[in-house]
């Protein structure tokens, strides 16, 4: 075996892999300029992105937002990338210029992909494969089926994530060669850190399941002769560098992982129903999906109801699968010997997309980009072992014919069978001709690259790619806080957004006055509604909120019709001011409490008569504590930030003391002080925090997040970027230049 390539001398060819799948992007956008804006990009990831970029504008870490209650802890919701470096840098530099809401998410995508291409370049450098097949491994992972249709244009945090599990395999392999210095245990770290920080723990669970394969494998494995892990040193010993690595990366990435931890204990996703785990599994019917997308069966959607759905998702780029199962037939005892561990991890990931899953993960077919990764390497690996063969193409063209005939015969054509599926048969026709007419060229080496390229390309011009998704029709207006006040905190009630609001119900723009999900932040208006998954704080359990943020429909009725009175519960959350969808027939009672101050085709706007509420206020009572009575405290100097809020107080003399209420969500985490003194941190029933203060106390009291895990997961994560940075300093001027780490 060679000596280990040099990093630097594969740089332009990992940037011009990158370039390659911008290029298909800036096509598709071309096609579409909506592509990438859909679903859960509206409703949640770019206006809390927006909110992002508005906090670090105004020096502060976005841990917490003001701007929604349900989705007010940012950190816990893990899948903003809140600890991620990259991820924050490129909200932050997105968000300076003047974009509209698509062409923001766009940018954020497509710069994500960019990066994906070059990890999954360098992997397949790093494995001998030629330039031209480890473009075509860039592409598969990149642009395959699932990101397109879901990552790259609906659940940004999956693409957030696994941009970077090919870099951190690249880091782990590297970390188990012996001709790299003793330094290399720095590879894996970085990008482990990125894959954790990115926002999705399926993929942080794929990265376990590579990191176990990788030890088992080169545990198993004994070394041959001439190969560079043909020393001395055990198995056993082999792999610490690597595992030393990940550990470094996890270490750095402590804040991400601890803080969705603690979010998740006692929230509302724990209580998901079972019926989840049944739902999006890939099913063995859809397999022929693999060649021709088109290809239409029954899956189980998010209602776990059984319809008709086209396998976009399975989109692979025809080269792939077809090259694989040319492989078994053409040269199937070497290809097994040649590369049986990748083998048996591309079948135990197709096993883990058709089968349910359990506790907090759902949806199977999450495990599909790990599985195209997979799949493009062992396709690539084949490709190479005979270049220019005509087999692969042979292959491709009768699986197309033959798929095809599979689909008439069994009636799985569905809606969007045809062109593509003659296109698809006249591109593997053009790779097979082409595999004979330029059997000596240099240009036949890129054929799979340049038919990969056009079977992604005609399969998503050609079959929607909104899968089952809804999109809405959100304006730019929705970043001017008018007709709304941004001094007062709302309750909306609407009904289910995806069915009422979305472009096929309500074609016309929408949001401007119910702002569903948490779209209220991109204008920095305080809802008590948002969108989360977790659903972590206690408004969120306490008013039956669903993940798209919308209140449950009995819940807003008792609300509105008992509790948005003076001594009501909405009161003591601070709740000022109500929105209610024109769907809904419910208005604030009593009605002396409230006036309507804006009534459109949407909705209508009422607020509490008077001043708004202050953020901080002193009371005599609260139910909560029914046995005791409390003085009223003076309360100036107010400065209410995202994660603290420092206020002066004056409790006056007597053996009575002062109860102080937060309107904002309580999650734990929270410390008070009074000049030095440490005072205990309560809630209201888990939805607001409360501090009760001794008689005669004054001064500067201080209010501020401060979890365990933010505490002790900095402090690890300082550590191990401390380890880093020294060992970095050490081994620069240690190595030559193509044995050094960085």
């Amino acid at each position: 075996m060679s000596a280990p390539r040099s990093t630097r001398s594969e740089i332009p060819g990992a940037v011009t892999a990158g370039l390659i799948v911008v290029f298909f992007c800036l096509l598709l956008l071309w096609h579409d300029p909506l592509v990438f804006w859909n679903d859960d990009y509206e409703l949640s990831v770019l206006p809390v992105f927006a909110d992002i970029a508005r906090s670090w504008s105004e020096g502060h870490w976005p841990i917490l937002s003001p701007y929604s209650w349900v989705c007010g802890n940012l950190a816990g919701e893990f899948q903003y990338g809140t600890f991620s470096v990259f991820i924050n840098a490129a909200v932050i530099l997105i968000w300076k210029f003047p974009m509209t809401f698509p062409q923001q998410a766009a940018a954020l995508s497509i710069a994500h992909l960019f990066v994906l291409a070059m990890g999954a370049f360098l992997l397949a450098r790093d494995r001998r494969l030629s330039i031209p097949l480890s473009i075509f491994v860039a592409l598969v992972a990149a642009l395959n089926g699932w990101f397109i249709c879901w990552g790259a244009t609906d659940w940004f945090g999956a693409l957030g994530a696994f941009t970077w599990l090919p870099w951190a395999w690249w880091g782990a392999e590297r970390a188990m060669d012996q001709q790299r210095t003793k330094w290399r245990f720095l590879w894996p770290a970085p990008f482990v850190y990125l894959v954790v920080t990115g926002g999705f723990p399926y993929t942080v669970l794929m990265m376990l399941l590579l990191i176990a394969w990788l030890a088992i494998k080169a545990m198993w494995e004994r070394p041959q002769s001439g190969d560079s892990r043909d020393t001395k040193v055990p198995p056993a010993l082999a792999i610490l560098p690597m595992l030393f690595g990940v550990a470094l990366g996890f270490g750095l990435s402590a804040p991400a992982w601890l803080a969705i931890l603690d979010l998740v204990h006692g929230s509302a996703r724990e209580l998901q129903s079972p019926a989840a785990h049944w739902q999006w599994l890939v099913p063995p019917a859809a397999l022929p999906g693999l060649i021709l997308p088109c290809w239409t069966v029954n899956w189980a959607d998010f209602s776990s109801r059984y319809l008709p759905h086209t396998a976009t998702e399975l989109t692979c780029g025809l080269v792939a699968p077809a090259a694989l199962i040319a492989g078994f037939f053409w040269r199937g005892r070497m290809l097994v010997r040649q590369i049986k561990w990748e083998l048996l991890l591309l079948l135990l990931l197709l096993l883990l997309c058709m089968i349910p899953t359990a506790g907090l993960f759902r949806w199977s077919f999450r495990w599909l980009p790990f599985f195209y990764l997979v799949l493009a390497i062992c396709a690539a690996e084949v490709l190479q072992v005979r270049p220019g063969s005509p087999t692969p193409a042979t292959a491709a063209l009768g699986l197309v014919v033959l798929t095809a005939i599979a689909m008439f015969v069994l009636r799985a054509t569905g809606t969007y069978a045809f062109p593509l599926t003659w296109i698809l048969l006249g591109l593997a026709g053009i790779w097979w001709l082409a595999t004979l007419w330029l059997r000596d060229s240099e240009f036949q080496k890129w054929g799979p690259v340049v038919i990969t390229f056009l079977a992604f390309l005609a399969t998503y011009f050609y079959i929607p790619t909104n899968c089952c998704v809804p999109k809405y029709n959100f304006s730019q207006d929705l970043l001017k806080p008018a007709p709304l006040d941004p001094r007062r905190l709302y309750l909306s009630i609407y009904p289910w957004a995806e069915l009422t609001y979305c472009v096929a119900n309500k074609p016309q723009p929408v949001g401007h006055v119910l702002r569903p999900g948490s779209t209220s932040m991109w204008a920095g208006l305080h809802f008590i509604n948002g969108y989360s998954p977790i659903r972590a704080a206690g408004v969120a359990r306490e008013f039956a909120a669903t993940i798209h943020g919308e209140i449950n429909p009995a819940v807003g009725e008792y609300l509105l019709n008992h509790q948005a009175g003076e001594g009501g519960e909405l009161a003591s959350l601070g709740v000022d001011g109500i929105v209610v969808a024109r769907e809904i027939d419910l208005l604030p009672q009593p009605s002396s409490e409230w006036q309507l101050v804006v009534s459109t085709d949407e909705g209508r706007v009422f607020h509490r008569r008077g001043a708004p509420f202050a953020r901080v206020r002193s009371v005599t009572s609260i139910d909560s504590q029914p046995d005791e009575q409390f003085v009223a405290a003076t309360i100036s100097q107010v400065d209410d930030s995202r994660d603290r809020v420092e206020v002066d107080i004056d409790v006056p003399s007597g053996d009575r003391p002062a109860l102080l209420t937060f309107s904002r969500p309580y999650f734990r985490g929270y410390q008070a002080r009074l000049g030095d003194q440490k005072l205990a941190v309560t809630s209201y029933r888990g939805l607001f925090p409360v501090v009760k203060i001794p008689a005669s106390m004054h001064g500067r009291l201080t209010l501020a997040y401060r979890p365990y895990w933010l505490i002790w997961g900095g402090g690890a994560a300082i550590a191990c970027a401390l380890v880093i940075a020294l060992s970095l300093v050490a081994a620069i001027p240690r190595g030559t230049p193509d044995q050094r780490v960085t």
